[in-house]
């Protein structure tokens, strides 16, 4: 399999990064050199709103990347450092960040130069279906709303999975706008499961069909998990009542983020 790199900061990761990084790594295995805090700002004239330490943990979280690098020295947005022990075959570039400076640094150095076209980029694949699962395997499922995806999600995410297969239940549109008011949700249901899927600690992600706090009823009627987990924000007494009514075990898990980076909430990042 080829090495494939991309590279940049990766601030603020949405679905159109997650797009580009799934295209990217149809072309072999995929190298994320992330510019640490310092080169963001040399290369950007500014500091990125996420540290070089929570971008890189959401990075590794992703499926579609093999490997990232923290480059920590002085570099230009125009070419690829050394790196010891790593020779690119091919530097995969959005179509937005193409140079006529990268074109030749490839050419020149003998790396296939390859351009993700926007329309390569466009849609959210529809979701795996749910066929089957391993009989002996515990089942976890997570419902929410997962309106602006970050770390403490995916935190939340690498916790519950080590409970057993993760199966993830994302709010409809309309549930959510019914639960939380006009302006939510911010993303459409399509694309904020598209992002929930990409996290490679999910075993599968699906929509929910039912209303209210207990939307993902439906779903766990098609999953039959054996247990449901929350975080503190989402325990709520329906859940509760329903895992009793149903032999579910429930589990809440305190809201705390991976160690060494900050705590985030979806509502305060509104605006970001």
């Amino acid at each position: 399999m080829k090495s494939v790199v991309v590279t940049g900061s990766f601030d603020n990761i949405q679905s159109s990064d997650v797009r580009f990084l799934r295209a990217a790594s149809k072309l072999g295995s995929l190298h994320v050199l992330l510019w640490s805090d310092e080169v963001v700002r040399r290369v950007e004239g500014t500091y990125p709103h996420y540290p070089q330490e929570e971008r890189a943990y959401f990075l590794n979280s992703i499926r579609f990347v093999t490997q990232v690098t923290m480059l920590d020295q002085m570099v230009a947005a125009n070419y690829i450092p050394e790196i010891e022990g790593f020779q690119p075959e091919i530097w995969a570039v959005c179509e937005n960040d193409h140079t006529p400076h990268r074109q030749q640094f490839c050419t020149a150095q003998g790396i296939d130069y390859r351009i993700i076209q926007q329309a390569d980029m466009g849609g959210f694949p529809p979701l795996p279906t749910i066929n089957g699962y391993h009989p002996t395997r515990k089942r976890v499922l997570v419902s929410g709303s997962f309106d602006w995806l970050h770390s403490g999600h995916v935190r939340f995410f690498e916790e519950t999975s080590g409970l057993g297969d993760l199966y993830v239940v994302v709010g409809h549109d309309e549930n959510i706008r019914l639960l939380k008011g006009d302006g939510h949700p911010m993303f459409s249901q399509d694309e904020r499961a598209y992002l929930v899927d990409s996290i490679r600690f999910v075993k599968r992600t699906v929509i929910s069909s039912g209303h209210g706090w207990m939307d993902a009823e439906p779903e766990i009627d098609l999953i039959k998990p054996h247990i449901f987990a929350v975080n503190q924000d989402g325990d709520k007494p329906e859940k509760r009542a329903f895992c009793k009514e149903h032999g579910i075990e429930y589990v809440v898990l305190e809201r705390t983020p991976k160690e060494g980076l900050p705590r985030r909430e979806s509502t305060l990042l509104r605006g970001f």
